[in-house]
């Protein structure tokens, strides 16, 4: 199936474009967050890690409960209402920093809020694209969502520090919440692609813990996902707090570390078009092998390099995440039972990002102790760890592409 006969699918060009708005918000809130904590009269890295804390651990709390909620009740529909109710909260947010009084409070609650959201949002999401593409164009489907998705990001990351600059984070926080509402109402006006669940006589707690089965009966699933719950700690904590430390540090501030994010999403990009051509032989083994550039990207940062040499090394690693939002989703979505895949997605969400609090945690006190450098070598080190003993597992060295065919299975 070619990439015209994708696109020439109902509904397919609305969910792109509603997925290209809201991830041009998404390319911007983080870095207005960031500047925008850090300039506040209290801010500090401190309070940073502790408002970015309460997103992950309330996303780690819900995921596993959203992907039943989402199974159930129709993934397009919690997709649509989880986008617009978090952008009605971040306006809350926007709003408060306009005034110019952030409590912390507020921070915490907003945030918290919109951690709820997401942990519904990602494993509904991860049934939209079966739902609109056949099973043989769903990896270029997932390719053409990872171009549309990281091309709303590169031009949000752009736009963000001018936007900072000029309006300050406020304005720049509010137009990412619009993004969110808009993109919300365009994916539930086909809520009915993904009708809720025929009624069942199982608990909450029983659709949980078959999802759970469904998840560990895949070891290679479960492997790689212990590996990236440890990536995505070195990396929460060396981008999202230490990397504004260093822009403000010894560069230019929001501009620098919006230059910085901005080359990560053109590598996004870059991986997109990587994607819709290449087929590797043994995809887990090079998704892994992939994941170095993040040793590479965090290790850039310790001395600092050069602003560029950052830059290229946050390039390299854009490549590699959209890589893997491409192959890896589709692997799910052709291995994993298609009633079963938002509750597997869920506890996919949730592995690999149990850790993320800890690294948004620990940036500031252990950069204090150890020094900024020096505790970034010590999150590389940890990076190559996690990547190399994710090979000891033979799925993950040999699954083949070939082994990606539609051969999933009912476990009820």
């Amino acid at each position: 199936m070619d990439t015209r006969q994708v696109l020439a699918r109902p509904y397919v060009k609305r969910l792109f474009l509603a997925r290209f708005i809201s991830n041009f918000g998404n390319g911007m809130g983080p870095i207005a967050l960031a500047f925008g904590i850090l300039a506040l009269p209290n801010g500090s890295a401190n309070l940073l890690g502790l408002v970015l804390g309460t997103t992950t651990a309330l996303f780690l709390l819900v995921a596993p409960f959203g992907g039943v909620i989402a199974d159930k009740y129709g993934r397009a529909r919690m997709v649509g209402l989880t986008d617009f109710l978090a952008g009605s909260v971040l306006l809350i947010q926007a709003w408060y920093f306009a005034i110019g009084d952030v409590p912390v409070a507020v921070l915490l609650l907003v945030n918290g809020a919109y951690g709820v959201f997401w942990g519904v949002f990602w494993p509904a999401f991860s049934g939209v694209i079966p739902a609109v593409v056949p099973s043989e164009g769903l990896q270029k489907g997932n390719a053409l969502n990872q171009l549309l998705t990281n091309s709303g990001l590169i031009i949000g990351a752009a736009c963000a520090g001018i936007l900072i600059d000029q309006y300050g984070a406020a304005t720049t926080l509010a137009i990412d919440a619009a993004s969110f509402m808009i993109s919300g109402v365009m994916i539930y006006s086909f809520r009915h692609l993904t009708p809720r669940a025929a009624h069942s006589e199982n608990t909450v707690l029983a659709d949980l813990h078959h999802g759970w089965q469904v998840f560990i009966s895949f070891k290679w699933i479960v492997v790689l996902v212990l590996s990236w719950s440890f990536l995505v700690m070195c990396w929460a904590a060396a981008e999202n707090v230490l990397g504004p430390l260093i822009a403000l540090e010894h560069f230019n501030g929001a501009k620098s570390w919006s230059l910085v994010i901005t080359a990560e999403s053109v590598g996004l990009i870059v991986g997109s078009i990587i994607a819709l051509k290449i087929k590797p032989r043994y995809p887990l083994r090079f998704l892994q092998l992939s994941s170095f550039t993040l040793t590479f990207y965090i290790f850039t940062m310790a001395r600092p390099q050069s602003l560029f040499v950052i830059a290229f090394a946050a390039f390299l690693f854009g490549i590699t995440l959209d890589l893997w939002g491409t192959f890896w989703n589709t692997a799910m979505q052709k291995k994993v039972p298609r009633e079963a895949l938002s509750r597997v997605a869920s506890f996919d969400a949730m592995g690999s990002m149990m850790f993320r609090p800890i690294g948004l945690a620990i940036a500031a006190p252990l950069s204090a102790l150890f020094g900024i450098e020096n505790f970034l070598y010590i999150l590389a080190s940890v990076t190559v760890v996690a990547i190399t003993l994710s090979f000891l597992n033979e799925q993950v060295r040999n699954m083949s592409f070939e082994d990606l065919g539609n051969d999933q299975k009912s476990l009820r």
